[in-house]
């Protein structure tokens, strides 16, 4: 195999897949929404290695559109852990010079509550000058969605690539998306800006995937030859 001797990815996506059955196996099926809360505990460890490896901006796929119809016990679930953790989310981003912005294509699914701590803890982080660390969080988010905004903003007038990518919620494409719990697919997430993006696939589900795991990720990111077609 190759060293991995590229530069690192500036820009990391992740798809944080698997939190149910994580849960299921590690709870039992009965608890296997306490998966949410795991997966949410790993996202701020994984913040914490991207800010020790120079990564300056990290996405991640929290809720989908197509979430919406999951079981309603379990929406209603995540969507108190939602406005349960802003607080602390908030707290850690502004103490770590984290600027924390939320990817929503249909915002008015959330409920008020969840929609309320989301709006609060962008507007808290906004401020933060020179982040060391870009979160985009995206929730009730679905790609199809945003790049059908993007052209009914974009209908008057005319369309080319570089309009559309002025109208989307994220402008800056990722180098290197993750996907863990083994299933290799976009599922609806940053289908425009992913165009050119390195994808790696990780088979444990996200509340286990370990520091070791993102360093490999990194490493297999930077082994590869990006041509963009050239």
């Amino acid at each position: 195999a190759r060293d991995a001797a590229g530069p690192p990815p500036r820009h990391v996506a992740i798809i944080m897949d698997g939190n149910r059955r994580f849960g299921a196996r590690a709870f039992g099926p009965e608890r296997r929404l306490e998966g949410h809360a795991a997966g949410a505990r790993k996202l701020g460890e994984v913040v914490d290695w991207c800010l020790g490896r120079g990564v300056a901006e990290l996405t991640v796929f929290a809720f989908s559109t197509e979430n919406w119809d999951r079981d309603a016990g379990e929406v209603a679930a995540l969507m108190r852990e939602f406005v349960a953790r802003a607080a602390e989310v908030e707290r850690r981003c502004v103490e770590r010079g984290i600027r924390c912005r939320i990817l929503c294509t249909a915002p008015e699914r959330l409920p008020r509550a969840a929609r309320a701590a989301l709006d609060r803890l962008e507007a808290a982080t906004a401020p933060v000058p020179a982040p060391r660390l870009v979160l985009n969080i995206a929730v009730s988010y679905g790609a199809r969605g945003e790049i059908a905004r993007a052209a009914r903003t974009l209908a008057a007038g005319e369309i080319d690539e570089a309009a559309v990518e002025r109208e989307l919620l994220l402008r800056s494409p990722p180098d290197l998306v993750v996907r863990t719990s083994g299933e290799r697919r976009l599922s609806n997430f940053l289908l425009w800006q992913a165009a050119y993006a390195e994808l790696v696939f990780v088979e444990k589900h996200w509340p286990a995937f370990a520091e070791r795991d993102l360093d490999a990720a990194l490493d297999e990111y930077r082994r590869r030859g990006r041509r963009f077609g050239r």
